[in-house]
């Protein structure tokens, strides 16, 4: 097992080299001067000339790229252009939210999708395979932007079960120790604001679930169908085992290296911040943080916290390709 992990993490370094050269010259497409955009339209040539030179965005591109690379190996992301606030300060207030908010969306879309599949699977052609298909359809095409707006109607507006927006309400006090705040009011002992928070995160998450929910249900379903028609299974009928032990002990576990492939990359996009959802729910997390950096020309923020996305997302991948190992030993050969 060290031998395959080393093997997949010496794979990681020139998929991250090549993501920053993407990203890096990705971004310096974009038409705009940040020069201008920081300094207003109306600011003189003297002065924008000597805030490009202070960004060095007056230097070659090849030599901007190598400044930014030697900044990276010191695990320094510079400073954003829009606050002067370094970009890892501001990483470590917006991503936070972001995780705790993929977090409790991968649990639901994971327990209610793996569950929704493995019972349509076990029961073929039934009604309730039906229904939870078409359920699931319905989730993949299903704008996240209307169903936010329709469940925030209908659980905010008229019955006044949830709040609207944001992580916490005014009136809590938490002292955040990780900005995680359901696992800080939980080390906190501070019960009212785990209440506050959990009745805060719930509509986000169900909204931001609903699209990777609906392809694990699908995803679980095919796999446990292709598995359950294989010949141990029948013999493990025929040796006379219970139901439950043939669907769970001996199909689920053939099944799953598809569904894990699908979690692990559903996780990864959630973790790439939801835009859509934060912005609806005005959750102050890293998808809203790098939309508002795009939207000032701010190149450091972009460049900085796109690189996070993109290693996480490879560092997922290869969490998710030693779990193939663990539930299948002969992928390690």
């Amino acid at each position: 097992m060290l031998h395959f992990l080393i093997k997949r993490l010496l794979q990681v370094i020139p998929t991250v080299l090549g993501i920053s050269v993407l990203v890096f010259f990705m971004i310096h497409l974009v038409p705009g001067d940040p020069a201008e955009m920081m300094l207003g339209e109306r600011a003189n040539e003297k002065a924008l000339t000597e805030l490009r030179q202070q960004l060095g965005l007056d230097k070659p591109l090849y030599v901007q790229y190598g400044l930014f690379m030697s900044r990276l190996a010191q695990g320094d992301l510079g400073r954003a252009l829009r606050t002067n606030e370094k970009i890892t300060t501001e990483i470590a207030t917006h991503f936070p939210a972001t995780l705790e908010l993929a977090l409790v969306a991968i649990v639901f879309a994971v327990t209610l999708g793996m569950l929704a599949g493995i019972v349509s699977a076990t029961r073929q052609y039934s009604l309730f395979d039906y229904g939870s298909m078409v359920l699931s359809l319905i989730g993949v095409s299903m704008p996240i932007f209307w169903l936010g707006l329709v469940l925030m109607i209908i659980f905010s507006v008229n019955l006044g079960w949830l709040p609207l927006s944001g992580r916490l309400s005014y009136d809590i006090t938490l002292e955040p120790v990780t900005n995680l705040y359901l696992i800080d009011s939980i080390i906190q002992g501070n019960w009212a604001a785990f209440k506050d928070a959990l009745h805060h995160i719930i509509m986000p998450a169900f909204t931001l679930s609903t699209i990777p929910m609906a392809i694990i249900a699908r995803m679980t379903r095919s796999s446990m169908l292709e598995v359950l028609r294989q010949d141990y299974i029948r013999t493990a009928k025929a040796k006379g085992l219970s139901p439950r032990a043939v669907h769970y002990k001996h199909a689920l576990r053939n099944a799953l290296i598809p569904i894990v492939t699908i979690i692990g990359l559903q996780f990864s996009i959630l973790l790439g911040g939801a835009i859509l959802t934060e912005t609806i729910f005005a959750w102050p997390g890293i998808g809203s943080w790098l939309l508002n950096a795009v939207y000032a020309r701010d190149f450091n923020a972009v460049q900085g916290g796109t690189m996070l996305i993109a290693t996480l997302f490879v560092l997922i991948n290869v969490l998710v390709d030693l779990l193939y190992a663990v539930i299948n030993p002969r992928i390690k050969v």
